[in-house]
C-alpha cells in the first residue's frame, strides 16, 4: 500500500516522543499517554465506506469486538487519561480498536 511506510513512521515518532516526554517529565507531575485508534466511523472513514460499502463487512471482520469504533469510544479513553483515575499512568499507549491489536 503506497504511503504505508511513513504513516506508519509517523505513528511510531508520535509513540516515541511520548515516551520520552512521560520519562523526562514524570517528576514534575507531568504525564503523557498515546491514544492509538483502530478503524472510527469519521467523515473521511464513511466517505471511504460510500466508495466501497462492500469493504464494511471485511473491515468488521478484523475486530474481534465485531463492529467499527465511535468517536466516543475515543473519547472516553481520554476522559480516562485526563482525570485523576489515570494519576499513575505515563508512557503508556493505550489501544482502542476493538481488540484489532490482540489478534
Amino acid at each position: 500500500m503506497p504511503g504505508l511506510a511513513v504513516y506508519s513512521a509517523t505513528k511510531g515518532a508520535i509513540i516515541a516522543t511520548t515516551r520520552v516526554i512521560a520519562a523526562e517529565y514524570a517528576s514534575k507531575g507531568v504525564r503523557a499517554n498515546v491514544i492509538c485508534p483502530g478503524g472510527i466511523e469519521t467523515p473521511i472513514y464513511l466517505e471511504h465506506l460510500a466508495k466501497d460499502p462492500a469493504s464494511v463487512n471485511k473491515t468488521v471482520s478484523l475486530i474481534p469486538a465485531g463492529r467499527v469504533g465511535k468517536p466516543e469510544d475515543i473519547a472516553q479513553a481520554m476522559l480516562f487519561l485526563a482525570s485523576d483515575a489515570s494519576s499513575y499512568m505515563t508512557g503508556a499507549v493505550v489501544p482502542v480498536d476493538g481488540g484489532q491489536t490482540a489478534v
